[in-house]
């Protein structure tokens, strides 16, 4: 490589002595520099942005691009200010990983384009009445929306004598109220009862998991960043209570349930990462880039807490963990 750079740099001055006009210059390797804003440190989360990384990584190379990172540890209002060093800095593009990071994006600029990931529906998170699957503008991304009416009935496979079913969830999440209506209806059409349980944030959990538990026979837990920060404390208080959880995704089954359906959240992060290499490399519009979403759904199961709760799934749930060992 040394040599035909060096017979490149020979022949430019062979040329330019010869002619006198002529001046050979490198191509310049354009360079990206990457903020990205996630609401909180979890499971999901972090897998997403490792995944986005990756593929970015992979498609511009590793040494053209690097990433501005930076956790708003749970507060929408630190979001804000990510997003705004991010607009003062120019980056060349933004990742939102979780609902309130896009939200901020989506009011701190409308020049830098805006990739979302681990949003469950944009037209509830960015208060669209006309969403029909595009955004438009600067934004667009993937979404971790999974078949709600599938995780009610996969409830009802699990626990068909059930009763009452507590939907736990944080109120300032959008998204998580989006869920547990929809969830809601499903399990009513099913014979459920089902109520409520909204938490504000982490200091009133403990209380508000405690008046769950006391009331329900089961409880579900949507795609929740708040729960999702939280399912050690969720677990201590339902386990001994001997009331399963049925959880939105991966890492909060891990955590504190016994099963869901659940997507990978790292591949959803990687085809965020490819809508990022077509924005930079490609010089796709973003305003035409509709959102994508996983196409892939697994039923996992927690094998401890099922173990201990002494809850038998059917042949098609894979175990978490099990493709690690």
């Amino acid at each position: 490589m040394k040599r035909k750079v060096l017979s490149v740099i020979m022949t430019g001055a062979m040329v330019a002595g010869l002619a006198g006009t002529v001046t050979v210059h490198a191509e310049e390797q354009q360079t990206y520099n990457i903020g990205i804003c996630q609401l909180v440190q979890h499971e999901a989360l972090d897998a997403a942005t490792e995944g986005f990384k990756d593929a970015v990584k992979e498609g511009l190379g590793e040494e053209n691009v690097t990433f501005d990172e930076q956790n708003a540890q749970g507060d929408s209002a630190t979001c804000s200010t990510i997003i705004n060093n991010f607009v003062s800095s120019n980056v060349d593009l933004i990742l939102a990983n979780a609902t309130a990071s896009l939200q901020a994006a989506a009011a701190g600029t409308s020049d830098i384009p805006i990739l979302g990931t681990a949003v469950t529906e944009y037209g509830v998170a960015l208060d669209l009445t006309d969403f029909d699957g595009t955004v438009g503008g600067n934004i667009s991304g993937t979404s971790d929306l999974a078949p709600l009416e599938d995780q009610a009935a996969m409830l009802n496979e699990l626990f068909p004598d059930a009763k009452n079913v507590g939907l736990l969830y944080c109120s300032a999440e959008p998204n998580s109220q989006y869920q547990v209506d929809t969830v809601k209806a499903a399990l009513e059409d099913l014979g459920y009862t089902c109520e409520y349980y909204a938490f504000s944030d982490s200091n009133d959990i403990s209380s508000v998991v405690t008046n769950a538990v006391a009331d329900s026979d089961v409880i579900y837990v949507p795609t929740d960043n708040t729960a999702a920060s939280n399912t050690e404390l969720i677990n201590n208080i339902c386990l001994p209570a001997k009331v399963p959880v049925i959880a939105g995704e991966e890492g909060i089954c891990s955590g504190c349930g016994v099963a869901t359906l659940s997507i990978s959240y790292y591949d959803l992060g990687k085809a965020t990462g490819e809508m990022a290499v077509k924005i930079l490399k490609d010089g796709e519009d973003i305003s035409t880039m509709p959102i994508e979403y996983a196409p892939n759904f697994t039923k996992e199961y927690n094998a401890d807490i099922c173990a201990e709760l002494g809850i038998e799934v059917p042949d098609d749930y894979v175990a978490i963990g099990a493709d690690a060992e």
